[in-house]
């Protein structure tokens, strides 16, 4: 079994989405991208999380061939393998069914800057339009959507993120329900005020220098 580390991760974050509240039972993937071989580690369809082992993980080709695992791979795997596909520096995908954050989904809505935590994010978190989960329509409509942020909200349906690593995609995730529970709650009782452009674009900076690899000067 190859990409024992890899598959521990995704095993981990995978029982971590339940404890943060960012899915249920078998809600939303995971996967990792393993770039100097061109192949994609990713969740099982239809296991709950608590009960999926490395040996679920399935091992494929980002054709879609599976090379290694008896599982049935996520049904969402296109809305994974596109961004590896064609961005170089996105090495893992999340994909979470949120409270809070689907709200705003099933609304079409985007969240607007009211907290400066956005800024890992992008300059504000877009929903893209409705399509079928597992089809390649959804997979390129979200990639449409993404630009250069790290994070969307599926329209009637949940929360994409992206990262360099797993770790990084699934921060995004959690810092996307975070903020749009801010938003819900700060809309129920009034109007939120927004942080203007530049205020974001000094935040968005500065994220970018954020985190003690980066203090070090090793690379993002």
């Amino acid at each position: 079994m190859r990409y024992k580390n890899e598959r521990k991760e995704l095993v981990a974050f995978g029982k971590q989405l339940l404890v943060e509240g960012l899915t249920t039972d078998t809600g939303g993937n995971l996967s990792i991208f393993i770039r100097k071989d061109n192949v994609m580690l990713i969740t099982p369809s239809g296991i709950p999380y608590h009960e999926t082992t490395e040996e679920d993980i399935v091992l494929m080709t980002l054709e879609g061939d599976v090379l290694e695992g008896n599982r049935k791979p996520s049904s969402e795997y296109d809305m994974h393998r596109i961004f590896y596909e064609r961005t170089p520096t996105i090495n893992s995908v999340v994909h979470t069914h949120s409270d809070y954050a689907t709200v705003f989904a099933c609304l079409h809505e985007d969240i607007l800057p009211l907290h400066y935590i956005i800024g890992s994010v992008g300059t504000r978190i877009r929903c893209c339009p409705y399509e079928t989960f597992g089809t390649k329509k959804l997979a390129e409509v979200a990639y449409d959507a993404m630009k250069n942020d790290k994070g969307i909200l599926l329209g009637n349906h949940g929360v994409l993120t992206v990262g360099e690593d797993l770790a990084s995609a699934f921060s995004v995730a959690k810092d996307i329900e975070f903020i749009a529970k801010l938003y819900y709650r700060a809309k129920s009782i009034g109007t939120p005020v927004l942080l203007e452009n530049e205020q974001l674009e000094e935040v968005i900076e500065k994220f970018g220098t954020y985190g003690q690899d980066r203090i070090k000067g090793q690379k993002s």
